[in-house]
């Protein structure tokens, strides 16, 4: 649906009252997991917290419907990722009065780099060069940490109420990133190889910047592109062979069919490295957070790298 006829019913359902406030905790709107996740470690029970964002939906592919906007509209605080993939979210801030209302945007946490397409990646199809900034800056738990205190202070001022229990909560979950930052930083040190590939999309920039790792993968992070070339591919399947690189990575909700044909053509094992954008509902169920399936990476890295 276009942006503009969801800007229209926004307005229709505003001024019609069809979204009023129930709860008195604070209203806290994230567009996808890795926020989600930050707030509810931080936060707990303390807010009422919603993700835009379908569980086990593709993040790429995400139209809001006229409820999160409206949604949007009437919460106390909204964190999106910022970027390219986010710029209906700029047409929705411009067009709604946001004094009252706490806005985050990821990108603009921490220090961000710029796209770019490594030896062997597919070029988007008719994409224009330009100077696009990689938007996946959780993906490092270096940034993650980062991210986790923003909130954090954001929290604390809009709810001073329970401003210690914010500080105290954001404490402990930045000692898990902690631990596992140093997991990553003992894993690369301690290993043979230094590159890792994946059949897939890459949205690891800030991942493989952070612990000095080099990548060759099909896609940039954001493409839309699912159907590799057959030059791709046989780059990707060369590497594997002459580096004698022992897994083939794919990401979550991926269809994975590039990375079983180039598994099965090497000898090479498929492994999922999770990206966080989305969770699966079961995994959702199982209370999985971003530590988590961060931790699983360890493990998996830890058999690529050997």
């Amino acid at each position: 649906m276009k942006k503009a006829i969801l800007l229209f019913l926004f307005f229709t359902l505003a001024a019609s009252g069809a979204a009023a406030k129930d709860s008195k905790k604070l209203q806290v709107i994230t567009t996808i997991f890795p926020q989600y996740d930050f707030v509810r470690q931080v936060a707990k029970d303390k807010v009422e917290l919603t993700q835009l964002l379908p569980l086990g939906a593709e993040s790429h592919s995400y139209e809001p419907s006229p409820k999160d906007i409206i949604k949007i509209q009437n919460c106390d605080v909204f964190i999106y990722v910022g970027g390219e993939g986010d710029a209906w979210v700029e047409k929705i801030l411009a067009s709604i009065d946001v004094k009252n209302k706490k806005i985050i945007s990821l990108m603009d946490c921490v220090s961000t780099v710029k796209e770019e397409l490594v030896e062997g990646m597919q070029e988007e199809e008719g994409e224009e060069e330009e100077d696009a900034y990689d938007e996946h800056v959780w993906t490092s738990p270096k940034n993650a940490k980062i991210i986790t205190q923003t909130i954090a202070d954001v929290l604390q001022k809009a709810d001073s109420q329970n401003s210690d229990f914010y500080e105290a909560n954001a404490k402990n979950y930045i000692l898990q990133l902690d631990a596992l930052d140093a997991d990553f930083e003992e894993t690369v040190k301690n290993s043979k190889r230094d590159a890792i590939i994946f059949a897939d999309r890459f949205p690891f920039r800030y991942f493989a910047d952070a612990y000095k790792l080099k990548y060759f993968a099909a896609f940039p992070g954001c493409s839309t592109e699912t159907e590799a070339s057959a030059g791709t591919v046989k780059f990707l399947i060369d590497k594997i062979k002459s580096e004698k690189i022992p897994v083939v990575f794919h990401i979550e909700l991926s269809n994975e069919k590039m990375a079983d044909a180039i598994a099965e053509s090497t000898g090479a094992k498929k492994l999922l490295f999770h990206s966080c954008h989305n969770v699966s509902k079961k995994d959702f169920k199982a209370g999985l957070g971003y530590a988590d399936l961060m931790k699983r990476n360890v493990s998996v890295l830890k058999e690529a790298l050997n």
